[in-house]
């Protein structure tokens, strides 16, 4: 691991040690070391003849064995490879290809299709059309490991998602702290059916540092994750809570299917939500594998904490209260909780959870204002709210930056506040996350109608035609007023709680678990 500086370090030693291990399994076909790199420098070569040095190279596919081949190939050469979420509007597409002035897209048919009637474009290539092997262009010199190499966008609290400048050092860093906080073991075979277009995808390179093969979902389904454990051999899994929710319904009918989990699987990683005390004994009982979580986002390369599976075993025997906890930091991050005036809570208190650590993205593509809001003296501000117990546990309170997190998919409030306010008779509107069960939380919109009431059909028809599907909202509730502070802000939080019991509610207990940004002491970015 000490040789390795740069993306491409991590395929090039692979390559070198086990050229013909399996790297990369995508619905049934596999590329080992040696073939992943080759298409990699075939990629490299090809940008080099149409980019300039620096150039970003946007990227718009399901997941399939060239994404990663672009996870390497694109930075070999100075490059920046833009991952774009292939579930977003092709508006979001188009806005996000202009914001960055990327000079090529990379990407499939139908795809690419429905971007190019958005009009002028930077040319658009088959990312399935692209030569599959090439001698690497000569280097006019290495990349820097503070150079970008990832230029992801992420929802922000101002509806207009940002470009976080990923580097060869905070992508390295990040898969650092994780093989700390979740360590590869001899023989792993590593399965994730997350897009390659999220920042998860790191979880890969991870895997190919220690030479492991990893195994990437075109598409997840409980069946097809079975067939890939059967095929491969699978050892660990990353899954999202309700994933392995859908999987243990399924494995109930399925005695083959559990019997072939529980002969392979070692650990389950997952993120986006806690697991509950009663879906995690499921787990055990079932599949007896470890489980082992992880917070983070794409501004810290990945995760930063991480909840072990001794802190699960003691979740189900001892200590239930750790199955809502995000775990703790390994070494190489630190972590803290802050009041807004920048001092450090105490063992307990609310505030504003801040890290540092060199995964730690420098900042926001052309963004200078956010990035020196976000990133002072060498700390992140996570917009998250939390507080850190007597033994070092994070424990997350509440968003800060108000994101809505749904199945795994995060959601700008403002943005979607920002398209409810074109319909006809939307006076005021406040957009939040209400808990649910399948998804972690729903998209609910709250309207103070302006005169005639706009109807549920009008509102949901302007955000499909602007927005992402999974951006709009599930719920739309209408109110007379919203709770606003003394200096005008929405009460979010008062919101959430009382539409949490199914209707609104003037003294509803669960708002007694909800506390404002005021009273947490972290005033909202922006």
């Amino acid at each position: 691991m000490t040789d390795v500086h740069r993306l491409y370090d991590v395929l090039d030693a692979a390559a070198e040690a086990t050229p013909d291990a399996p790297a990369l399994s995508v619905d049934g076909t596999t590329w080992s070391f040696q073939e992943l790199r080759a298409r990699a420098d075939a990629l490299s070569a090809f940008l080099s003849a149409r980019c300039s040095p620096g150039a970003r190279v946007a990227l718009l596919a399901h997941n399939r064995l060239e994404y990663v081949a672009a996870y390497y190939g694109v930075p070999r050469d100075g490059r920046i490879l833009v991952p774009l979420n292939q579930r977003l509007h092709a508006r979001e597409w188009a806005e996000q290809i202009v914001r960055c002035g990327a000079e090529l897209v990379l990407g499939e048919p139908d795809l690419l299709d429905r971007l190019a009637a958005e009009g002028d474009l930077p040319p658009l290539h088959d990312i399935a059309g692209l030569p599959s092997d090439a001698p690497p262009p000569e280097r006019e010199a290495e990349s820097d490991p503070a150079d970008v190499a990832w230029l992801m966008f992420t929802s922000g609290t101002t509806g207009r998602p940002k470009g976080v400048r990923l580097t060869h050092r905070s992508l390295l860093a990040g898969i650092r702290v994780t093989a700390s906080g979740r360590p590869v073991q001899q023989g792993d075979v590593f399965c994730t059916p997350f897009p390659l277009c999220h920042v998860a995808g790191y979880q890969v390179l991870l895997h190919h540092l220690y030479g492991r093969h990893a195994v990437v979902m075109r598409r997840y389904t409980p069946s097809a994750l079975v067939e890939a454990a059967r095929r491969h051999g699978v050892t660990n899994l990353s899954l999202a809570p309700t994933m392995l929710e859908d999987l243990l319904a399924h494995l109930s009918d399925a005695p083959e299917a559990l019997d072939t989990l529980r002969g392979s699987l070692r650990m389950i990683g997952y993120g986006s939500a806690p697991i509950p005390v009663p879906l995690l004994r499921r787990t055990d009982e079932m599949l007896g594998c470890g489980l082992n979580q992880g917070y983070g986002m794409t501004e810290l390369s990945g995760n930063a904490t991480f909840l072990s599976p001794a802190d699960h075993r003691a979740a189900i025997t001892t200590r239930p209260e750790l199955a809502a906890s995000a775990g703790r930091p390994p070494e190489g991050v630190e972590i803290a909780v802050v009041a807004a005036d920048g001092t450090r809570r105490p063992p307990g208190g609310t505030g504003e959870v801040i890290v540092k650590s060199a995964q730690v993205a420098d900042g926001y593509w052309e963004d200078p204002e956010a990035t020196a809001e976000s990133l002072t003296g060498g700390w992140f501000r996570t917009g998250d709210a939390g507080r850190i117990d007597a033994d070092g546990y994070l424990h997350l309170v509440d968003r800060v930056k108000d994101v809505i997190i749904t199945g795994g998919e995060n959601v700008s409030s403002r943005e979607v506040e920002d398209v409810l306010r074109t319909v006809p008779g939307v006076g005021e509107v406040a957009v939040i996350g209400l808990p649910d069960p399948r998804w972690g939380q729903t998209v609910c919109a709250v309207i103070v109608p302006d005169g005639a009431r706009p109807s549920e059909d009008d509102l949901r028809a302007a955000c499909r035609a602007r927005l992402a599907g999974f951006k709009t909202p599930r719920r739309i509730e209408y109110a007379g007023a919203l709770p606003r502070t003394a200096t005008g802000k929405i009460r979010k939080a008062t919101l959430r709680a009382g539409y949490t019991n199914d209707g609104p509610e003037s003294d509803n207990p669960v708002s007694d678990c909800f506390v404002t940004n005021e009273e947490l002491g972290v005033e909202l970015p922006g």
